[in-house]
């Protein structure tokens, strides 16, 4: 089985960005602990991050056919990405769409999601543990335990 762990702009920040908001660890910490998970699933994942709305697509395009579902944190393109949002659907993949912080708790503009419609469910505000979540929801709902 193979996880396309996905994420958008600004992620690749983590660890040196707003640490009350978003937590202390970086990308490639969340990176291996999900990669370790993997190991304990008997799962492959492959993690991505761009900044670039284009690049997020053509990783998708690319990896989909291989691939048997996604974790995406989209960043700000949670709220304006319709053609990241085209690409997910187009996969017909499931897609678990994954946040650090509340993202219904903050300002009013992050609580809308244009990835949201195309996403099996969301993880909010778990911090880097949303992603473990994510990971652990998708391969029991792919072997069909749940």
């Amino acid at each position: 089985m193979k996880i396309l762990a996905i994420n958008g702009p600004n992620l690749n920040m983590l660890g040196k960005r707003n640490n009350e908001i978003y937590g202390e660890k970086t990308l490639a910490e969340i990176n291996s602990l999900l990669e370790k998970q993997g190991e304990a699933l008997n799962v492959e994942i492959v993690t991505f991050q761009s900044n670039s709305e284009g690049s997020l697509i053509d990783f998708i395009q690319h990896q989909a056919d291989s691939a048997d579902g996604i974790i995406i944190n989209p960043g700000a393109l949670t709220h304006y990405g319709c053609s990241l949002c085209d690409a997910l659907a187009d996969t017909s993949l499931p897609v678990i769409e994954v946040h650090l912080s509340n993202i219904y708790g903050r300002e009013d503009w992050r609580a809308k999601s244009v990835i949201s419609p195309v996403a099996k469910g969301q993880i909010s505000g778990l911090g880097w543990r949303g992603y473990i979540a994510a990971l652990r929801t998708l391969v029991s709902e792919l072997k069909g335990e749940i």
